[in-house]
């Protein structure tokens, strides 16, 4: 069995790549070649897991800002398994008015030096020389971009722990909207990522029901506890499924203007459609999974959104400018 691939690795193999090439790689090219993918690519199989993994991971570098677009085979409009993937260096460069003093650009080469040693394993390095076999024009685009790093949430390591050894947990659980947390004693099934955050699928011991729990609202300690009764099946699978599912229900709409940095972003979602478009707004349907989530995201891009629906949604986005109001006079 190939060794798992941090998520970060993969996903920073995975922009490493599209940045490589101008041309952009096919998803059979991309499975078979970038680390994370290629020690689960079967050659002539069944990679339908890895397909579902891929979709995930695009979404997930889009939500980072990375610009990735899609090219369709001339002839073949509408054939997936020949659409190509790229990330156009121009829109992923820093903006031409951006310019550093002699001091900053030592100190970012030296930033950049640093990450390159530190992030560019041996298997990427690999990985890159494949590219170039497959007769791709690449080159290690490393130091002239600035990844983002994404940390994990605290509870993720002593959650992952627990897992491994069969083990139930007890943690606080702060839900919005509520001004305390909770006290909440599970069994944890697994860990899984979803559009950038981490969640834990988990039974609760009072009840035996099923909950998935968003990492970044634990707080406080985990305190393990006894030995968990076994719960065979693939948990990550299930947890995944249920998120899709509640993504699809979860529905927005919104008016934007054109051209702003609102419109850009959030057009670049996946399941974004367009719902109405005049000179002056352009109406959009959003999918989400959480609504405090999605109010965080709104309320940041200001004045440049106007939420129609759901009314609880125009609530908590109100609610969040009154507050950044007060704070700031």
């Amino acid at each position: 069995m190939a060794a798992k691939v941090p998520v970060e690795e993969r996903l920073f193999s995975l922009v490493l790549a599209l940045l490589a090439t101008d041309a952009g790689l096919t998803k059979n090219e991309i499975l078979s070649t970038v680390q994370g993918y290629r020690g689960r690519y079967s050659a002539g199989g069944d990679n339908s897991a890895l397909e579902r993994q891929f979709e995930r991971d695009k979404d997930d570098i889009r939500e980072l800002g990375v610009p990735l677009e899609t090219v369709e085979a001339p002839g073949e409009s509408g054939n997936n398994q020949l659409l190509r993937y790229r990330i156009p260096r121009g829109a992923y460069e820093l903006p031409t008015d951006v310019r550093f003093s002699p001091d900053e650009t030592a100190l970012l080469a030296l930033a950049a030096r640093v990450w390159r040693e530190g992030s560019l394993s041996g298997e990427s390095r690999r990985a890159m020389m494949k590219l170039r076999s497959l007769g791709v024009v690449a080159d290690e685009p490393v130091l002239g971009y600035a990844p983002q790093v994404r940390l994990r949430d605290p509870a993720f390591e002593p959650l992952q722990t627990a897992i491994a050894r069969g083990l139930t947990v007890r943690f606080d659980y702060l839900k919005p909207g509520e001004s305390a947390a909770r006290e909440r004693q599970v069994i944890p099934l697994a860990l899984v990522q979803y559009q950038g955050r981490w969640h834990l699928s988990a039974e609760e011991l009072a009840g035996g029901a099923h909950k998935t729990f968003l990492l970044r609202r634990v707080v406080g300690p985990i305190t393990t506890g006894k030995p968990a009764p076994a719960r065979p099946g693939d948990h990550a699978a299930e947890a995944l499924a249920g998120l899709e599912e509640i993504w699809a229900r979860g529905v927005a709409q919104v008016e934007v203007d054109p051209g702003s940095d609102a419109a850009t972003r959030l057009r670049q979602r996946r399941g974004t459609e367009l719902a109405g478009e005049s000179a002056k707004r352009l109406s959009l349907r959003l999918h989400y999974v959480d609504l405090a989530i999605l109010a965080d995201e709104l309320a940041g891009f200001g004045p440049e959104v106007l939420v129609v629906a759901p009314v609880e949604l125009r609530a908590a986005v109100v609610e969040r400018l009154r507050r950044t109001e007060a704070a700031h006079g």
